[in-house]
């Protein structure tokens, strides 16, 4: 008994979810602002990218001053 209550509630649960999913637009930003955001952010987790990266964070511990560990 308790196990089907669990379930139901579980059910319900997902089924709101795939609504609320469903009503969500799909296309992308429409407006200029939001544009402009967008690609702003875009822009930014591209330089974060390249700034951030395995490749700069391996040359930057190569060029540090200090005592060299082997």
């Amino acid at each position: 008994m308790e196990l089907g209550i669990l379930f139901g509630l579980l059910g319900v649960a997902l089924l709101g979810l795939v609504g609320v999913l469903l009503r969500r637009p799909n296309g992308r930003t429409e407006n200029a602002d939001g544009l402009r955001i967008e690609r702003a952010r875009l822009v930014q987790a591209q330089n974060d990218r390249v700034i951030y990266g395995s490749g700069a964070v391996r040359d930057r511990a190569h060029h540090t001053s200090g005592p060299h560990r082997p």
